[in-house]
């Protein structure tokens, strides 16, 4: 017996006549532990002990393990590429890391992101939006800017 296989559903990318300048972003959290970093290392071939071992962490001046900067990176992204409907629109993107997220042992740490438009050329259809990144009450991200291309 075989199988057809089914195309993939078609992808649904936000319209530009939908959004303003000052529309907020639906707020994701990212909750990163321990095993997720050790699979993010293998993933992106960064294997520095900062990100799995705490002694070593500690060691060097840490006050525990940290997360990946590119892991935090592509978590607060994530609000935007989930917000446009396709990760492929999203044609710009950049931050300034400000302070590293602490993951602990035992609790692990979330990752709290928010986001706001802040310019939609209707020449384009690219819109503008402002990411905060914050982990345990502190800032993660600075100047945390996304450029999507909407229909």
């Amino acid at each position: 017996m075989s199988t057809q296989p089914t195309a993939p559903a078609p992808v649904t990318v936000r319209a530009f006549s939908d959004v303003s300048v000052g529309d907020a972003l639906p707020s994701i959290t990212v909750h990163v532990d321990r095993a997720r970093l050790v699979q993010y290392a293998g993933a992106s071939l960064d294997r520095n002990r900062i990100h799995w071992d705490e002694p070593f962490a500690k060691k060097v001046g840490l006050p525990d393990v940290i997360a990946h900067g590119m892991f935090t990176m592509g978590s607060a992204v994530t609000l935007v590429t989930d917000w446009v409907g396709d990760a492929g629109r999203v044609v710009e993107y950049g931050v300034r890391f400000t302070r590293p997220v602490v993951v602990p042992y035992e609790t692990g740490a979330d990752i709290e992101v928010s986001g706001v438009v802040k310019a939609a050329d209707p020449e384009t259809k690219r819109v503008t939006v402002e990411l905060t990144a914050t982990a345990d009450g502190a800032k993660i991200l600075g100047r945390a800017l996304a450029v999507a291309r909407l229909d």
